[in-house]
Formats: C-alpha cells, sequence, structure tokens
C-alpha cells in the first residue's frame, strides 16, 4: 500500500503552544541586552528594566482592555488562572465559600476548585449541552444562591473551540454581586474578548510569545488576596523576579496578533471548516464535535470510533503530523477527556487539529490525505473490520 506523507513536520498543535511569532523573537533578542537586570533596583540597568516591564504592562493592559495596574505578569497560564480562582475566593470569603464553575473549564481551573474544595469551600460545575456549551439559565441560577462568592467560565472551549456565553453569565453573576473569572488563553489574540468578568487569565505561548508568561488581570474593586507567601514584586501577587526580556516579547507579539486577528481568522476558519467537512466523508464512524460555527476560528476536534487516541497520535507523528490526542490537559494519560464526557460525545480516539499563522492549505490536505490510511491500519490491527 502507498504511504502518502508530507515533505516537512506539520505542526497541528497550537492550542498547546504555537511557534514563536517573528515579532516576538524580534523584541526578546533586543530586550536581552536591556532588561536582564532587577527592575525593583535603582541604578541605570535597572532603571532600564523598568521601563521595559512598565511599557509591556502598558502594552498587554491596551490589548486586553484594562489599566496598567490592574495587570500581573505571572510564571505561566495556569499560574495565573490558580491566582485569578484561589485569590478571589479568599479576598471574598466573608461573602461565602462557594465556587461556581463550567463542566469542562480547563484544568488548572478544576485543580484550583478541588484545592477549595478540600481546604472546606464548595464547587459547583454546572452542565453543558452536546456542543460543549455551558447551560446559561443554570449557571445563572448557580451564581444566584447564597454564598456565591465567585464564578468561572473560559471564553471558549480549549478543546473543542466552541464559544461560552459569557455575555450572559456575566450579566447573571452582575444581577447576584459575583465577580467572574474568564480564563481568556485560547481567546486572547484570536478573538474579540468577551466584557462583564472582573478576573481575567490568559498565556503567552496560545497568542505566538515565549512560554513560561502568564497574565492575570484583577479588575480594580475585586476583592482579591494573594494565596501565595508575601512578596514585594508584581504588588505583592506574584513573588519572584519578573522575567523582563520574555514579558517584552509577549507584549509586543499580543500587539501584532491583533493586528494580524481578523485577516488570520478569515484565513484560518475555511480550513478548520475544510477538515470538519472532509473527516466525516473520508473516515468511517467518525463524530465531528463542538460548535460548527459559534467557535474559535483556528481549532476543529474528531472523535473516531473503534481507534486509541494515543496509538493515533504516534501513528500520525510517525508520518509528520502534530496533533493532540484525548484531553488536552491530560495528554500523558490515559484518562478520558472531561471535557468530552461532559458534552456526551465520543470521548476515545480524540484528536484536536489546531492552526497556526504558519499552517497552509498543503498542510491541511496533506493532512486530510494521511488520516484514512492510519485510522483504517489501526483498526485493522485491533482487528476492527468491515467499516
Amino acid at each position: 500500500m502507498s504511504r502518502i506523507g508530507p515533505a516537512r513536520p506539520v505542526y497541528l498543535d497550537a492550542a498547546s503552544g504555537t511557534p514563536l511569532h517573528p515579532v516576538a523573537r524580534e523584541a526578546l533578542v533586543a530586550a536581552l541586552a536591556d532588561g536582564w537586570a532587577d527592575p525593583a533596583r535603582l541604578y541605570g540597568a535597572a532603571r532600564r528594566a523598568r521601563l521595559l516591564l512598565d511599557g509591556a504592562r502598558q502594552a498587554v493592559a491596551a490589548c486586553l482592555g484594562a489599566r496598567p495596574d490592574e495587570v500581573t505578569f505571572t510564571a505561566s497560564g495556569s499560574q495565573a488562572a490558580h491566582l485569578a480562582v484561589l485569590g478571589a475566593l479568599a479576598g471574598r470569603r466573608r461573602s461565602g465559600d462557594r465556587f461556581v464553575h463550567s463542566a469542562v473549564e480547563h484544568s488548572c481551573v478544576l485543580h484550583a476548585a478541588e484545592r477549595h474544595a478540600a481546604a472546606g469551600g464548595s464547587a459547583v460545575a454546572v452542565p453543558v449541552d452536546r456542543l460543549g456549551r455551558a447551560d446559561t439559565a443554570a449557571f445563572a441560577a448557580a451564581v444566584a444562591a447564597p454564598g456565591t462568592a465567585l464564578a468561572s467560565l473560559m471564553s471558549a472551549s480549549h478543546e473543542v473551540g466552541t464559544a461560552q456565553p459569557v455575555a450572559a453569565v456575566a450579566a447573571a453573576c452582575a444581577e447576584a454581586g459575583v465577580p467572574l473569572h474568564v480564563d481568556a488563553a485560547q481567546s486572547a489574540g484570536r478573538t474579540a474578548l468577551p466584557a462583564g468578568w472582573s478576573l481575567l487569565s490568559a498565556s503567552a505561548h496560545k497568542w505566538g510569545g515565549p512560554p513560561g508568561v502568564g497574565v492575570l488581570v484583577v479588575r480594580a474593586g475585586t476583592r482579591w488576596l494573594s494565596p501565595l507567601p508575601a512578596d514585594e514584586r508584581e504588588r505583592g501577587r506574584v513573588p519572584g523576579f519578573e522575567n523582563v526580556p520574555a514579558i517584552v516579547a509577549a507584549a509586543a507579539s499580543l500587539r501584532a496578533r491583533l493586528s494580524e486577528m481578523d485577516a488570520e481568522a478569515a484565513r484560518l476558519r475555511p480550513l478548520v471548516d475544510r477538515i470538519r467537512q472532509t473527516v466525516p466523508r473520508t473516515v468511517p464512524d467518525v463524530e465531528v464535535v463542538g460548535d460548527p460555527v459559534d467557535r474559535l476560528p483556528h481549532l476543529v476536534t474528531f472523535s473516531c470510533l473503534y481507534v486509541d487516541g494515543e496509538a493515533l497520535l504516534h501513528a500520525l507523528d510517525r508520518r509528520g503530523f502534530a496533533v493532540s490526542s484525548g484531553s488536552s490537559c491530560t495528554s500523558s494519560t490515559l484518562t478520558p477527556s472531561h471535557v468530552l464526557e461532559a458534552m456526551g460525545v465520543l470521548s476515545h480516539g480524540n484528536v484536536r487539529v489546531s492552526l497556526h499563522r504558519d499552517t497552509t492549505a498543503e498542510d491541511v490536505d496533506r493532512f486530510l490525505a494521511v488520516l484514512p490510511e492510519v485510522v483504517a491500519d489501526l483498526r485493522a490491527t485491533a482487528g476492527v473490520t468491515g467499516l
């Protein structure tokens, strides 16, 4: 049997991490020369580093629709989400100990919920429909319950791309007097951010910045108390020496991504539509999941019956295609995706394909040409025939 394979490796896992944007690379190299010193000190090199850090903070704040003093840099998007959730719950302890979140939040939010529950608080998961969208009425009822201190809803699903009803949930939270945390890791730099949130977390390596830079935004007036030991850095919110060159690069790439956002979405959306339409026609017993319209422009997920997800990932990798399989949060384990299980869809043999600014139509066509053969081979090896 002939083998169809790409001439070069094709990276299709931008939802996990996006290749460094050229603007970020240039900014990083330039900032390494002037941003190495401690920005908390008073000598010349430190003042230059402080100017770079302040400029980056102002740029990120403008991109996210926030004030500079509301923006804090963290070591990752996961840490930013942890601090958003645990800090807000600590700050609003007198209001209650109830944390409301959707059933499909990123694992970092769910882990923060587990920590909160282990300490004696309560956490309530709001169900989603088969497209992965949170039930707005159920969310409104949950946040209106007495003792609710915080709610959390991602802007769009990191696994299936479905946009979440943040505006409606934010209105319900405002009516109940409950702050809303929005995990915008997959949306920042890709789509317009929703309004109405009190806390926001994001991750630079999702938008083409360097790894190791997260962003936490806490709106002025939102009660928040750091769950970490006291430190003078980042207004007492995050301890440790700021990575100024990486932060500068993150800010530069976010501005660049916003300038490209509409054109990039218009280019990638038809490629995702091609995958959504072609895979069910060429691969038997496949379920394409997530909302087909109201979704992120760069991400598509499907599940293949009678195929082990990890085996499918490795088989595609051997053919030169990097994709995610199974839960994007627990890809190193055999644990089924909590997102897909909450949706009530097929949770095994799962593939998440996510595109980026360097992805071409040829890359997508090559992937679509290889996929049917790879799935057929795996099914034959497993003794599944007649499909």
